[in-house]
């Protein structure tokens, strides 16, 4: 009876060091989770103000993407800020390699961002070794591309050059970086010549942006 009694407190003691464990254990999960969004915050405050700090010139409001729209017709993005944050349609759109896209519609707390590589979206740009503007379209059959058409007979494209906003069309700014030139394929024709470009930005990537404001 004596060895009885003690096996049975001796059970009740592990038990109750096992909820204790238990408990712990749970503790410890809820701090590691919490730890990692204090991190995942710190890393989005970082890329919040390295952008900044890179594109001071302008006034911007910092967004994530919260959306993505991605359909075999486009790729748009959405965005965390709205009216109630100064956001307006057709406000460009950057992230920390180059240029995103602009601001298709709004509502009070998100906005919807045609991105430049959406097969609808066609952006006015010029090459470095090239004062002339040619024009930078999304394709339907790759989402990671652009192809430069309206190429000037005139203009010699090398490989890697540089492509950046021209300024012209009413929404871009000049000189925001689009990407570098990956290929250039020759026709028959030199005025049907096209380049292929490979934007800065990588979208399937891409979490944290800044909208122009001005």
């Amino acid at each position: 009876v004596q060895g009885n009694t003690s096996y049975f407190d001796d059970l009740a003691t592990v038990k109750k060091e096992n909820e204790e464990l238990k408990i712990k254990n749970s503790e410890l999960e809820t701090q590691v989770r919490e730890l990692e969004m204090i991190k995942a915050d710190n890393k989005t405050l970082q890329e919040y103000m390295n952008l900044t700090q890179k594109y001071s010139e302008y006034p911007t409001v910092p967004a994530t993407v919260i959306t993505r729209d991605v359909s075999n017709f486009s790729s748009n993005l959405v965005i965390d800020v709205g009216t109630e944050d100064g956001v307006k349609e057709n406000m460009t759109v950057i992230a920390d390699k180059g240029l995103v896209g602009y601001v298709l519609s709004v509502t009070e707390n998100t906005a919807k961002v045609q991105v430049i590589i959406d097969s609808a979206s066609t952006v006015s740009c010029n090459l470095t070794t090239t004062s002339e503007s040619i024009i930078c379209k999304g394709t339907l059959d790759n989402d990671q591309i652009l192809r430069a058409t309206y190429i000037p007979t005139s203009a010699e494209l090398i490989q890697g050059d540089t492509v950046v906003t021209s300024g012209l069309g009413g929404i871009y700014r000049r000189g925001i970086l689009i990407g570098n030139v990956k290929e250039i394929v020759t026709t028959s024709n030199v005025t049907d010549r096209y380049a292929v470009i490979e934007p800065a930005v990588d979208f399937s990537k891409l979490e944290t942006v800044l909208v122009i404001t001005d």
